[in-house]
């Protein structure tokens, strides 16, 4: 196991896995069922799956689809996409899932996270903080998959829901999501110096190099990936992989 956590972050549209640039347009990456099977046979720590559609689409999670990658997942879960209520939550740690992904219900019932940590624990509570810069070059959260503007400071909002039970935060910069810009080193380190909770570094990630920039040099207690795993390179067709682990644990020792 790798000593920073290093997680797949995929997405889920329908039953399909996809890959999106910017929240916006997406492409096709294949069966999420046999993707689950390619990063057991690399040995990943950790996967995370996001419904990009369900929270939009204003339905349930597609559970079906869920038991079949909770069946053939070797490692532990983590589910994102139309869970804001108790009960939706409930449905998906039953079927295997150890962590919920929240980004929009808690601005309309922020009481959700502490009545999922209740039960189930803080550490089963990641709140995903999607962030963007406004014409001033302030950073503001958005949620509904990047659609509604909240207008909150992510380092306000990181305190809010630290206070309500959370225990981490998924951070991306919808800017650089899928764009291999790189990460938002300056966001990053922001909102890790804001909270005392563990800090998931998401949206852009190139390369070893960039993995270990952002957790040396901003704070990042772990990072996702998305195209990188996805593809194999900029601009090149879909190779589902994970970075050499020998090559990690040198850049992140």
């Amino acid at each position: 196991m790798l000593q920073t956590r290093v997680i797949p972050c995929l997405q889920l549209r329908g039953e399909s896995l996809v890959k999106t640039i910017q929240f916006n347009k997406f492409g096709y990456i294949g069966d999420p069922v046999n993707t689950v099977k390619i990063f057991n046979d690399l040995y990943v720590d950790e996967l995370a799956f996001i419904d990009i559609t369900a929270t939009v689409e204003k339905r349930e999670p597609n559970y079906k689809i869920l038991n079949e990658i909770a069946d053939e997942c070797f490692m532990p879960l983590s589910y994102g996409g139309g869970i804001d209520s108790i009960q939706k939550a409930e449905n998906v740690f039953k079927i295997g899932f150890e962590k919920m992904i929240l980004n929009s219900a808690p601005f309309y019932n922020l009481s959700v996270i502490s009545e999922i940590a209740k039960i189930y624990g803080s550490q089963a509570v990641v709140i995903a903080v999607d962030v963007k810069k406004n014409f001033w070059g302030k950073y503001e959260v958005y949620s509904n998959s990047g659609k509604v503007n909240q207008k909150k400071d992510p380092k306000e909002w990181v305190k809010i829901v630290e206070d309500a039970g959370a225990g981490e935060i998924l951070l991306t910069s919808i800017e650089r999501e899928g764009t291999w810009k790189g990460l938002d080193k300056v966001l990053i380190k922001q909102v890790a110096e804001a909270t005392q909770l563990p800090v998931i570094a998401n949206g852009g990630a190139n390369s070893i190099d960039d993995i270990s920039s952002v957790v040396k040099n901003a704070m990042a207690s772990a990072v996702a990936l998305g195209s990188l795993v996805v593809y194999q390179a900029k601009d090149l067709g879909v190779l589902v992989n994970f970075p050499d682990r020998e090559k990690l644990e040198k850049a992140l020792r």
